[in-house]
């Protein structure tokens, strides 16, 4: 274990031990905040209360800002106050890969004994990955997935097929037709869960409404709820007989559903997509957003955190295992932890 202890030998020690018999007091620091490199203004580094027995563990999102990953902090640092462990939620501002790389990079210096990162670009992270796992670091993924043979679990929010078959089925669902024309938004082109219940949709809908036209291809909108607003409207301007919209990534349907909102569609173009549901109450309420879907962001950050430690404890991955602080654990395969099926949201 690589902890940070402050020490100092003092002199007078010996004086004060001759004239008063006193014992002397040794102070353990508490909490102390790092500071990783970023274009941030606002870095938002967070240590959660330090021992001499826990581990350092790094938490770093796609980007920092944005409801999901601020809620998916809370349950990170609550795992490390109930679990005795100092967590490092830290990421860049925009899902900016290069910029992840160099935070890790740090982290590997410093000597962590866990990274847990939910990559803006898998390929773009595999040679930080492997040097931290040469220093002996646990690496983790989550949200979004990494490398498989570079990381020692991989923490899914939910059975990616079982989401994006969803998605595609309540679009067809609240179209009310299964022959139409729909479009896909997303958040970065290069995120492998998003692609992956991307892909999941498209399939589902070619199997089993092979009359629902893709315009075209997903359209990224880059992590950001304007963009996703302006694309939206691009496309009902481009594809004018556009029925529905799936969006991906949580600023997305949210984008989406103020241009239906603003263009007056409500009635005439259906949005799904994954929201938090605080974020979606009032677009959901003008009939502009047909269903929010997601899981409990929280409990994301708080089971990654929780399975980092139980794997560092030098436990195995089984499924059905009790993992401390967080119970029972679905394991699918030999390192994917799955934290439980979506929740739907709606007016």
């Amino acid at each position: 274990m690589k902890k940070k202890v402050l020490s100092a030998l003092m002199a007078v020690a010996m004086i004060s031990s001759l004239l008063a018999g006193c014992s002397s007091k040794t102070e353990n620091s508490s909490t102390e905040t790092q500071t990783t490199e970023t274009k941030s203004t606002e870095a938002q580094t967070t240590e959660t209360e330090s021992t001499e027995s826990s581990y350092d563990i790094v938490v770093m999102p796609k980007l920092i800002g944005i409801p999901y990953f601020t809620q998916t902090g809370e349950g990170a640092k609550q795992a490390g106050e109930e679990l005795g462990v100092n967590v490092i939620y830290n990421g860049p501002t925009t899902a900016d890969a290069a910029e992840q790389v160099k935070m890790l990079e740090d982290y590997i210096t410093q000597g962590v004994d866990a990274i847990c990162v939910a990559p803006n670009d898998a390929a773009a992270l595999d040679p930080v990955l492997k040097k931290a796992k040469e220093a002996g670091i646990l690496v983790l993924d989550w949200d979004t997935e990494a490398t498989k043979d570079l990381v020692d679990a991989s923490i899914h929010q939910i059975d990616d097929q079982e989401l994006g078959e969803h998605l595609a089925q309540k679009l067809v669902d609240y179209m009310g037709t299964e022959d139409g024309e729909y479009a896909i938004i997303t958040g970065s082109l290069s995120a492998s869960n998003l692609n992956t219940w991307i892909q999941y949709a498209k399939e589902y809908m070619e199997a089993k409404y092979p009359n629902m036209k893709l315009v075209t291809d997903p359209v990224g909108t880059d992590e950001k709820q304007t963009e996703a607003l302006s694309k939206t409207k691009d496309l009902l301007k481009a594809y004018p007989d556009l029925k529905g919209i799936i969006a991906v990534s949580t600023p997305a349907p949210i984008g989406a559903a103020q241009a239906i909102a603003e263009l007056g569609l409500q009635d005439q173009v259906s949005v799904v997509g994954t929201a938090v549901k605080e974020d979606c109450q009032e677009v959901l309420a003008d009939g502009s957003l047909d269903l929010g879907c997601l899981w409990n962001t929280q409990d994301l950050g708080y089971l990654t955190v929780a399975v980092a430690k139980s794997l560092l404890d030098g436990n195995q991955l089984t499924d059905g295992m009790e993992v401390e602080g967080f119970g029972t654990i679905q394991v699918s395969g030999d390192k994917n932890v799955i934290l439980g099926p979506p929740e739907d949201y709606v007016k």
